[in-house]
């Protein structure tokens, strides 16, 4: 008689918190409180200048996300989003920040189309790619997630992937992640813990 009590007292809350954090726009866990740390590391890809080092914004606040071009809602949404924060940051501010769009779909995101693709968001984005096995080390070690399907046809397909923005400190480590769909507004709090 009382476990309908207990379920519907649990939801009732679930609700409250999810609630919450949907109105605040507060959707960022600090990976150091809640999760056992991921791996990260330093990776190498490339980029229309060329090969292009984690390592090489050491010293820097990187933003990264995992998407493709041909993405018709969740990519565009998450970059929409990551640009109202970056045109809030100082000058100062900005010159502390790199964003990488690491594209999961190496067969159609050339280099070209990537430079072309995030440029259009901020020119503060940068797109880059790697082969098959390059892109499957570092989705794993960043906890990403994705999936081409077995069997397309004529490279019209869509890519089943995970959307948050990890949150790289200054010493190249992961400190967070920002959930899909999280505000400018906290966003750019999160950005600025790590200055």
């Amino acid at each position: 008689m009382k476990k309908p009590y207990f379920i519907l007292t649990g939801l009732f809350v679930l609700a409250v918190v999810s609630g919450y954090l949907f109105s605040s726009g507060r959707m960022t866990i600090n990976l150091d409180e809640y999760a056992p740390p991921m791996p990260g590391g330093d990776f190498t890809l490339q980029s229309h200048k060329g090969q292009v080092k984690l390592s090489d914004f050491k010293g820097k606040v990187v933003l990264i996300y995992f998407g493709y071009t041909y993405c018709p809602d969740v990519c565009p949404t998450a970059l929409a989003l990551t640009t109202a924060a970056l045109k809030e940051l100082n000058e100062s501010e900005l010159a502390q920040t790199q964003t990488l769009f690491i594209s999961v779909d190496p067969e159609r995101d050339t280099p070209d189309r990537l430079v072309e693709y995030a440029h259009f968001f901020h020119p503060n984005i940068l797109g880059i790619t790697g082969t098959k096995p390059e892109i499957d080390d570092i989705t794993k070690r960043f906890g990403a997630y994705y999936r081409i399907p077995d069997h397309v046809s004529g490279g019209n397909y869509a890519v089943d992937h995970s959307s948050q923005t990890l949150v790289i400190g200054k010493d190249g480590e992961i400190k967070a992640t920002i959930a899909h769909g999280t505000l400018p507004e906290p966003m750019l709090l999160t950005i600025r813990e790590h200055y």
